[in-house]
């Protein structure tokens, strides 16, 4: 089996299920059982042929009982965003390159000799460079900017402007050492400078997956954007578990073959009607729909206010305002009531309870698409809100000869930075183009792309679960790119849907509004600004 040059992926099971085989068969039999819970422990004999007539018939319920959790080593940043992190059934922690420095050396090789695998390692080792130098050009622009923002703060502390209690509501020290000060915006510099890291940086993680997850990653994980590393890393998963209940492998199904996959039978029926020129084509006509905007909406329902605030009444059992009876509930009460955090103090919790109240249910029926265009960087943190879902490419089909990136606000905010920057994307597309040039594969020179290339995708989310997701990504903690993309999301929201619009706002706003102490739930992370005494409008960041 060929294998990657760099060092192999470390998967190792941290935590399994106690008899998970057998507690498949245990859930299916407690379904039909007359006598209460079949435990584990009455499953005896025979149950090899159960399971798998129950794997057979779809009854794949039974499977997700068990969960296995992993921790994953020497895996590609392009390996987690197109295949770990591209469905909602999983949950993660890995090392953030927002706040960790990324050290040479870390990146998937792939099994490449000669004048591409030479071309490969320079264009890695210049990227690396470029991190290192832009990471130092940020700093002092970086500096001026959070020490505009701190300064500001402070001297409206001393001076007592302001609410009487905003510093019990923050509940941090104000005033930050130099050398602390310097820690925190190195890391602000590394968040920006990392957009020129190639996607084949390495990361570690924990991901936690039940077993129907796992056997769904084996049975599909011969496809695109990064085959070889998801046949690697998922085969030494599923040996973990084969080594933790052996029983699996009497219904684990073998992996499809990529040629099976839709994607590819397209591609491979359609190759003469898929060159550059029809690439180029739709970017350029993606790029056009957006009208200027990171995320256009681009669908939402009709009646999205209306139908929420009946939602509301029904579960309240309370007719609706054409009623003249006393004890009627109007649209505008109704939408207060389920929304606004005075109201409903939910939102002022830390935990999100949402999705477990009856009344916040009622968001789920209101709903919105957007078509958008941000960096894999930022598609990687966009892709974390498991419950907005989106139809990411396959990027080799957007990839074309020309350089095609995001640059982040605080890159332009310095021509020589911004210089500098595009250049080191020119040399990169270069040491790409030059890689496919001698026939290496879409798949391997595609682990080149820096994190600032973009990506394009359509994504839809209920109300129920973009209003959370626009809780946490307004927050001027956030990483910039994303913020920006949800704060042109919330004011389109606001154009069609103004009252549902007027609450979707970052979490020390919504917590204000519910009275709820400290205003800031980040501490000594607090950003600088008290974003809750300001209108949508006048949300601005450059860090």
């Amino acid at each position: 089996m060929e294998r990657f040059i760099s060092p192999a992926p470390v998967v190792r099971l941290e935590k399994a299920f106690i008899d998970p085989f057998k507690n498949l068969v245990a859930t299916a039999q407690t379904c039909y059982s007359g006598k209460g819970i079949v435990t584990t422990e009455k499953i005896t004999e025979g149950y090899e042929r159960l399971a798998r007539s129950i794997y057979k018939a779809g009854h794949h319920t039974t499977l997700q009982h068990a969960h296995f959790q992993f921790t994953l080593t020497n895996v590609s940043r392009q390996f987690v965003w197109s295949f770990l992190h591209s469905h909602p059934f999983y949950n993660s922690e890995q090392v953030s390159q927002r706040y960790v420095a990324v050290s040479p050396g870390n990146f998937a090789i792939p099994p490449l000799r000669g004048e591409a695998l030479a071309i490969y390692e320079k264009t890695i080792t210049l990227q690396m460079q470029a991190y290192s130098r832009l990471c130092e050009k940020l700093f002092p622009i970086v500096k001026d900017e959070y020490l505009r923002r701190f300064r500001s703060y402070e001297k409206r502390a001393r001076r007592g402007r302001g609410r009487e209690s905003d510093l019990l509501q923050l509940e941090l020290p104000i005033y930050k050492s130099a050398r602390k000060i310097d820690k925190e915006v190195m890391k602000k510099a590394q968040e920006v400078a990392r957009y020129i890291i190639p996607v084949s940086a390495f990361t570690y993680l924990y991901h936690t997956v039940n077993a129907l997850t796992l056997f769904r990653y084996y049975r599909l994980c011969n496809q695109y954007d990064a085959p070889m590393e998801q046949r690697i890393v998922v085969g030494k998963m599923i040996e973990e578990i084969l080594r933790a209940e052996p029983l699996y492998k009497t219904i684990l199904e073998e992996p499809l073959d990529m040629e099976a996959t839709p994607e590819y039978r397209f591609f491979a029926s359609h190759l003469q009607v898929l060159g550059p020129r029809i690439q180029k084509r739709f970017l350029k006509e993606f790029d056009a729909s957006l009208g200027g905007r990171l995320s256009r909406l681009v669908d939402y329902k009709q009646n999205n206010e209306a139908t929420v605030a009946q939602s509301v009444r029904e579960v309240l059992g309370l007719p609706s305002s054409r009623c003249r009876d006393k004890r009627r509930l109007s649209d505008y009460q109704a939408l207060r009531l389920v929304l606004d955090p005075s109201q409903n103090s939910l939102y002022g919790e830390t935990l999100n309870v949402a999705t477990l109240s009856k009344l916040a249910r009622a968001l789920s029926h209101a709903s919105y698409t957007f078509r958008k265009k941000i960096s894999h960087t930022a598609d990687s943190q966009d892709q974390r809100h498991r419950m907005t879902p989106a139809t990411r490419p396959c990027l080799h089909r957007h990839i074309t000869d020309d350089p095609d990136y995001i640059t982040p606000e605080l890159i332009r905010q310095d021509e020589k930075v911004e210089k500098f920057y595009q250049e080191t994307m020119d040399q990169t597309w270069d040491g790409i183009n030059r890689l496919k040039a001698l026939g290496v594969s879409d798949e391997f020179a595609m682990y080149l792309l820096p994190n600032a290339v973009a990506i394009r995708f359509t994504e839809s989310g209920d109300l129920l679960n973009l209003r959370h997701k626009y809780a946490m990504r307004l927050c001027y903690n956030a990483q910039e790119e994303i913020w920006r993309a949800s704060l042109d999301e919330v004011k389109q929201i606001r154009e069609v849907n103004p009252f549902i619009g007027k609450y979707l706002l970052p979490p020390c706003t919504l917590r204000d509004m519910a009275d709820v102490l400290p205003v800031c739930p980040e501490g000594e992370r607090f950003c600088g600004i008290k974003v809750w005494r300001l209108s949508l409008k006048e949300y601005k960041r450059i860090i």
